[in-house]
């Protein structure tokens, strides 16, 4: 099932503050966390950008590492970034006026389940927020319902629905749309499925996470390592960025990793495994909503089975497991602990669809931390990028393809750099394509001979200014084969 694509439509720049008009309405969001300190580091790039969809609520949950009594972070762990958000929010507007209010963001955190691993025993204020939010038949627009930590205040959420309004399960079901970082309790296996699985709801799990979690060093390509080492998150992130960069947890003397294998220092990026469940739901242009395997800054998933989408592995005759896909039986994580007989190469490539943004992601976390402290003119906006056609194509063997990027331009009149190139991964024509005046403005291609009809090539128009961070935005073009 396609999703409807929300658009940033324009960006004008009046007397050094930005009026930014959005089309229809933005991606809805509802985080669901247990207070991880990667967690915290996650909510503080989610509050970065707020602005990007409209958030129903942020919701403490469990896990199975974290609950009341247990590796606890506190009921209002959420708390003081939400008070260093409100400090910021005078200098956000100058950048969109769409960033929520602070006041907006503290009434829908809320507390949920979370007195033990699993817990839905019963309705909490947090729940609660999640049934209304789904049974407001005001707004029938999707609601993606993350997971940083267990599905259980979710599952409570839906038992609700369940018990007291039976009749309304497949509206809310339609609306729904998952993504959880891990099964990190067993409540999606116990309950949403056998009670909900009927529905077939999208839903993503991702183990792909572990990129920009606590081992990032051992996945990330090393010359990428520079946009998460302790030189960069020092000069962009923690020091002179404001209170709520302040309150961003990199490493420290003495944290995770610090010894061994990890050779992390002092002011290394530390974790942010939660991070790909909101990066998913961004508008960069890559249309990462449309389906999970087209593939964006959440990473690229695969359907494994019915609407269930999990981590692509590559390795010849691999069978996914039944039952949870979490710290035990995850490809990815499994690939990390000792013993294990997975390659370098074959974890590179499976990590490789989160990994490949690294420096575009960070570079706009940059950018975005600068627009906590300073004014419109003082620091760079990414690129607005447009075609000058539509950007589902068709077209038979032999025809030429004309690409266009008239259209596109950026709001603080830097130079743009120019890159179209094919998305193989989310192809489903298995060849390439040889794409003309690559890194021009306008570039075509010819559909191969051997293309078959309903083929799909994915390409994508990446537009990179030369602002300081140099900050990058995309389009996808689809052309399908007939």
């Amino acid at each position: 099932m396609k999703i409807k694509i929300y658009t940033l439509l324009l960006t004008v720049v009046l007397s050094g503050i930005s009026t930014v008009t959005h089309a229809d309405s933005k991606p809805r969001v509802i985080v669901t966390s247990d207070g991880e300190i990667d967690d915290e580091c996650s909510l503080a790039r989610f509050l970065l950008y707020s602005n990007e969809w409209d958030v129903e609520g942020i919701i403490t949950s469990s896990s199975q590492y974290h609950w009341q009594g247990h590796k606890w972070a506190g009921d209002d762990w959420a708390q003081p970034f939400l008070e260093a958000y409100g400090k910021i929010h005078p200098n956000l507007i100058k950048h969109d006026p769409d960033y929520p209010t602070a006041e907006y963001l503290k009434a829908r955190t809320l507390l949920g389940n979370v007195k033990a691993e699993g817990d839905m025993e019963k309705a909490t204020p947090g729940s609660q927020l999640i049934v209304d939010v789904l049974l407001d038949e005001t707004d029938n627009n999707p609601v993606w319902l993350q997971a940083w930590g267990g599905t259980n205040t979710i599952a409570r959420a839906l038992k609700t629905i369940e018990e007291k309004h039976p009749d309304k399960m497949e509206y809310v079901a339609n609306k729904m749309r998952f993504y959880f970082i891990w099964e990190q309790d067993p409540t999606y296996q116990d309950y949403i499925l056998p009670h909900w699985g009927k529905y077939n709801i999208q839903t993503i799990i991702s183990d792909q996470f572990w990129a920009i979690a606590y081992q990032w060093k051992k996945i990330i390509p090393e010359e990428l390592h520079q946009y998460f080492d302790a030189k960069w998150m020092n000069e962009h992130i923690l020091n002179n960025h404001g209170p709520l960069m302040s309150q961003y947890k990199a490493h420290v003397k003495g944290s995770y990793g610090l010894s061994g294998d990890y050779d992390f220092t002092p002011g290394d990026f530390r974790s942010e495994g939660d991070s790909p469940a909101f990066l998913h739901t961004i508008n960069t242009g890559l249309r990462s909503l449309e389906s999970p395997d087209w593939g964006g800054w959440g990473g690229r998933y695969k359907q494994v089975r019915d609407n269930t989408w999990l981590d692509p592995v590559t390795v010849p005759n691999y069978t996914y497991p039944e039952g949870r896909w979490y710290t035990s039986s995850a490809w990815g994580r499994m690939s990390m602990r000792e013993g294990s007989k997975t390659t370098k190469a074959q974890r590179t490539e499976y990590f490789k669809p989160m990994w490949r943004w690294s420096e575009a992601l960070q570079n706009d976390f940059a950018a975005r931390a600068d627009w906590t402290i300073k004014a419109f003119n003082e620091v760079n906006h990414p690129p607005q990028v447009k075609v000058a056609h539509a950007v589902d194509l068709s077209a038979v063997p032999g025809e030429t393809v004309i690409l266009n990027a008239k259209g596109t331009f950026d709001p603080d009149g830097d130079q743009l750099q120019y890159r179209w190139w094919q998305y193989t991964e989310a192809d489903t024509y298995s060849g390439e394509i040889l794409l003309q005046d690559a890194n021009q403005p306008r570039s075509s291609f010819t559909v191969p001979k051997d293309a078959s009809k309903g083929n799909s090539i994915h390409v994508v128009l990446e537009v990179k200014d030369n602002g300081q961070p140099a900050l990058t935005r995309y389009q996808r073009v689809v052309v399908e084969v007939e």
